[in-house]
């Protein structure tokens, strides 16, 4: 009998030690070492191996990126407008929704903006689901839809939301798998997602875990998967801070195929996506905007409540770490200086 088989019954009575032999040794772990993961009831050691396994990864660092959201509008020159302001303010990546354009405009959206921006700006636009939606009528499928948006300069496909939408409600694992190995094949970026709501049960354990082990067989076959976000659904029995970390760290851990794992703040509070970097996480998602703009307003459009890149660069050194602007790929685009040893030794008051 399998490890799949005998599932959480035989989970629980495993060694521990076993597990953080696995972890030590670089060795991938099962099913059943997932679902003991997830019922161990010691936080800070499950958070201890997470944090191993993303310092091998990352070392001491931790990323983010200054990105925006623009939505696109019957006329390309004010999306063209706007996106050469925000890159002169320090943007480096767009994402794009289509808005009441559709798939008629966006690839020649796309050729504007491409041809106007500096080529460090990463320009993303599509969820799986929207692929899948706009593949219905293309005469290549989806191949033909990723085809005419890689030509036109877009870099990569835009990551889920916490909220599901009838398309992506409506979409299989094999349709969802199938744009991704597209994707990947095509050269263009795509991150991985999994929501997930409340995992007090069982039930619900392995089912994030078995979620969790068919996207690694995934990207085993394709690569291409730089980062990962698990989603927090808005609920009203939603995951508790305890079992919030626990996932992230589940998460490092069984996807040892994944390099990078992304804590949104806007999900899951700025608090608790510090928290999560050291539980295996290395990179804080949300909106961020470049310069001195005040978090709910400034001088910027669309700012909105994204933090400014001094409130990231804050908020990863208070968590011991050394922040890096990535780019949409997950290169290096700029290293900042790591905590103040002398000021992590003196108290210092807490964020609220």
């Amino acid at each position: 009998m399998t490890d799949t088989d005998r599932g959480g019954q035989v989970a629980r009575g495993m060694d521990a030690a076993d597990i953080e032999r696995k972890v030590r040794s670089g060795e991938r772990l099962s099913r059943a070492d997932g679902i003991a993961l997830y019922d161990c009831d010691d936080l800070a050691r499950l958070g201890g191996l997470a944090h191993q396994v993303r310092t091998r990864h990352s070392g001491d660092t931790a990323r983010f990126a200054v990105h925006r959201s623009l939505e696109l509008t019957a006329d390309p020159g004010e999306a063209v407008a706007r996106a050469t302001r925000w890159a002169a303010e320090g943007v480096t990546e767009l994402r794009l929704t289509t808005g009441g354009t559709g798939w008629s405009g966006l690839p020649d959206a796309v050729r504007a903006l491409r041809d106007a921006l500096p080529a460090e700006v990463a320009l993303t636009a599509c969820t799986v689901a929207d692929v899948a939606g706009f593949a219905a009528g293309h005469a290549a499928g989806a191949s033909g839809v990723l085809d005419a948006l890689a030509e036109a300069g877009l870099d990569g496909l835009c990551a889920e939301g916490p909220v599901e939408t009838a398309a992506e409600a409506e979409l299989s694992w094999e349709e969802r798998a199938r744009v991704l190995r597209l994707a990947y094949g095509k050269g263009l970026t795509a991150a991985c997602t999994l929501r997930y709501g409340s995992v007090a049960g069982a039930a619900e354990r392995a089912d994030f875990v078995d979620r969790l082990l068919r996207l690694r067989d995934l990207l085993d076959e394709t690569g291409g998967c730089q980062v990962f976000l698990p989603l927090r659904r808005d609920m009203p029995q939603s995951a508790t801070g305890a079992e919030i970390l626990t996932t992230f760290a589940v998460s490092r851990l069984l996807l040892d195929n994944v390099p990078h794992l992304a804590a949104d703040w806007t999900l899951h509070s700025v608090q608790t996506a510090q928290l999560a970097l050291q539980h295996g996480a290395d990179e804080l998602a949300g909106p961020v905007v470049d310069g001195e703009q005040a978090q709910g307003g400034g001088t910027s459009e669309g700012a909105g409540d994204a933090l400014t890149r001094e409130d990231l660069l804050d908020l990863i050194t208070d968590t011991g770490f050394r922040p890096v602007q990535r780019d949409s790929r997950h290169a290096e685009l700029r290293s900042f200086p790591g905590p103040d040893p002398q000021r992590r030794e003196t108290p210092q008051p807490m964020r609220v």
